[in-house]
C-alpha cells in the first residue's frame, strides 16, 4: 500500500480549508508549447556547446558514440517517464511517481535526487554563457553565470504561456546555430566516418591514447545529462491540457528532436576539427571560427549566448515547479510549505522561483566540474529510482487506470536497472560520496521530522479534475 492520496479527500488528515489550501496550477500548455518549454529546457544547443566540451575533452572522438549509448539508455528511460507521468501526472514530477507506486520514502529519496539536478544543473549551463558573450564583452564565467541566473529568475516570475513563445524563439536561434555548426563540420571534415567508432583521445603533450569502454562508462554520467531535459514535461503535467495523452507525446517528441539536433553536431565536429588536440581542447568556438569568417563566428557565438539564457529561463520554471509541489505536499515546516505554494499574479509560484534562482547563482562559483560530476551521480540515480517504480506500475489499482504504456514491459525497465547500477559504480567517487552524502542527510530529516508526522506531512497530493 502507498501513501498517496488523492484530494479531494474524506480522511481529516488531508482536509484544509479553501484559504489555506495552496491554488492549481492552471492547464493552459498543448502539445506543442509543452514541447517548445521541454525541448528548451534540454536546451540543445547549450548542451552542445557547455556540456559536450567536457566529453570531448575525455573522450576525443568516442564523444559521439557515449552520447549515442546514452541516448539510447535515455529512450528507455523516456518510455518509464512516459507511462509514469500519464499515470500520475502531478508538478512533483519524480517524486510523486515513485512515491505513489513505491510509498513515501522512497519518494523522499527521488525528491533529494532531482532537487540536486534542479539545484545544480541551471548554474552548470549558466557559466557557460561568458565564452560565447567574449565577442562582445568579456566577463568571468562566475559573474556572468550568476547574472543569467538572476535574469531568468525575474522572467519565471511571468506568465507561462508567454515565456513558451519567448523560449520558443530563442530555440529557433539555438537550431539555427547548431545547424550552422553542423554544415562547417562536414564541409571541412579532416577524417572518416570510422573514427567515430575508434576513440582517440590527445594528452595534450602531443601524443594520443585510445578511448576504451572503462572511460566510455566514467562520462556516461554526463551523457546522460547532456539529454536529461526531456523530463520537464511531468514537471508541467498540472499545465497540459489533457496530460493522459500529452505528457508521453511531449517527453517522446522532446528526447527524438533533442538528440537528433545534439548528435548531428556533434559528429560534424568530430569530422571536421583540423586535428586531434584541437578535438580534444574542445573550444567549438574556436573550431568554427576557424571554419568561417569572424562575423559569423560571432553570431553563432551570441546564438549560443542567447541559448543559454533560455536554458536558465526554463529551469528556473521547471525547478521551481518542483519546490511548489513540495511545499503542498508538505515535506517543509508550515511556513515553508506556505511560501512555496503561494502563487502570484501571474499564476507562477514566486515564492519557489527566487528559491531556485538566488541560490542557483551562488552556485556559479563553485567549480563546475564538481557540479556537473554530482549532477551526473543524481542523474543516474533518479533515473534508476524512476526504472524500479515502472517496475511496479501496474499493480493492484494502478494495472486499470488509463494510462500510456511502454513496450517491452517489464524486460525494458528491467533491464535498464541493471544498466544505470552498472553505471552508478563506474562513476567519479567524490561525487559519489558528495551525493550519498546529502541523500544520507536528507535520509534522517526523513526519519527524525517526516515521519514522526507522516498523517500531516509528505502527504504526496495529486491533482483530480476534469482533464487527467
Amino acid at each position: 500500500m502507498t501513501d498517496t492520496l488523492r484530494p479531494p479527500a474524506t480522511s481529516p488528515t488531508v482536509t484544509v480549508s479553501t484559504a489555506d489550501a495552496p491554488r492549481k496550477l492552471q492547464r493552459s500548455l498543448g502539445v506543442v508549447g509543452g514541447t517548445l518549454l521541454t525541448l528548451s529546457c534540454v536546451t540543445p544547443a547549450s548542451s552542445l556547446f557547455v556540456i559536450v566540451p567536457l566529453l570531448f575533452n575525455a573522450l576525443g572522438t568516442a564523444t559521439a558514440l557515449t552520447i549515442g549509448i546514452g541516448a539510447v539508455i535515455c529512450v528507455a528511460v523516456a518510455f518509464c517517464y512516459s507511462e509514469l507521468g500519464t499515470l500520475i501526472p502531478s508538478a512533483g514530477g519524480e517524486y510523486a511517481m515513485v512515491g505513489t507506486l513505491a510509498g513515501r520514502f522512497a519518494g523522499w529519496l527521488v525528491f533529494i535526487q532531482s532537487l540536486i539536478v534542479v539545484m545544480i544543473v541551471p548554474s552548470v549551463i549558466a557559466v557557460g554563457t561568458a565564452a560565447y558573450l567574449a565577442p562582445i564583452v568579456h566577463v568571468s564565467g562566475p559573474v556572468a553565470g550568476a547574472a543569467v541566473m538572476l535574469a531568468a529568475t525575474v522572467a519565471g516570475l511571468l506568465d507561462l504561456r508567454a515565456n513558451a513563445w519567448i523560449t520558443g524563439i530563442f530555440l529557433v536561434l539555438e537550431v539555427i546555430a547548431a545547424g550552422v555548426v553542423s554544415v562547417l563540420g562536414f564541409a571541412h571534415s579532416q577524417r572518416g566516418a570510422s573514427s567515430l567508432f575508434h576513440g582517440v583521445v590527445a594528452d595534450g603533450h602531443g601524443a594520443t591514447s585510445a578511448v576504451g569502454l572503462g572511460a566510455m562508462m566514467a562520462a556516461m554520467g554526463t551523457a546522460l545529462f547532456v539529454t536529461q531535459g526531456f523530463s520537464t514535461a511531468i514537471y508541467l503535467s498540472e499545465e497540459l491540457e489533457n496530460p493522459r495523452r500529452n505528457v508521453a507525446r511531449t517527453v517522446l517528441w522532446t528526447l527524438g528532436l533533442s538528440a537528433v539536433v545534439i548528435m548531428v553536431p556533434v559528429v560534424a565536429i568530430t569530422l571536421g576539427a583540423p586535428d586531434l588536440a584541437t578535438l580534444t581542447g574542445g573550444d567549438i568556438s574556436g573550431m568554427v571560427a576557424g571554419w568561417s569568417d569572424s562575423a559569423l563566428g560571432t553570431f553563432i557565438s551570441l546564438c549560443i549566448a542567447l541559448a543559454i539564457i533560455n536554458a536558465g529561463i526554463v529551469m528556473v520554471i521547471q525547478n521551481s515547479r518542483v519546490l511548489f509541489a513540495s511545499g503542498r505536499d508538505k515535506a517543509w515546516p508550515a511556513p515553508v510549505n506556505k511560501a512555496f505554494g503561494t502563487l502570484n499574479r501571474f499564476n507562477a509560484p514566486w515564492v519557489s522561483t527566487l528559491a531556485v534562482g538566488v541560490p542557483g547563482a551562488a552556485l556559479c562559483f563553485v567549480p563546475g566540474e564538481t557540479l556537473s560530476n554530482i549532477t551526473g551521480v543524481a542523474v543516474a540515480a533518479l533515473y534508476l529510482l524512476v526504472a524500479v517504480a515502472a517496475l511496479l506500475s501496474r499493480r493492484g489499482s494502478h494495472k486499470h487506470t488509463p494510462a500510456w504504456r511502454q513496450p517491452l514491459w517489464p524486460v525494458l525497465p528491467a533491464l535498464l536497472v541493471l544498466v544505470l547500477v552498472y553505471t552508478l559504480t563506474q562513476l567519479d567517487t567524490k561525487a559519489l560520496i558528495w551525493t550519498g552524502g546529502i541523500t544520507v542527510a536528507a535520509s534522517l530529516y526523513w526519519l527524525c521530522y517526516l515521519r514522526p508526522r507522516q498523517e500531516s506531512h509528505w502527504v504526496i497530493t495529486l491533482p483530480e479534475d476534469e482533464q487527467l
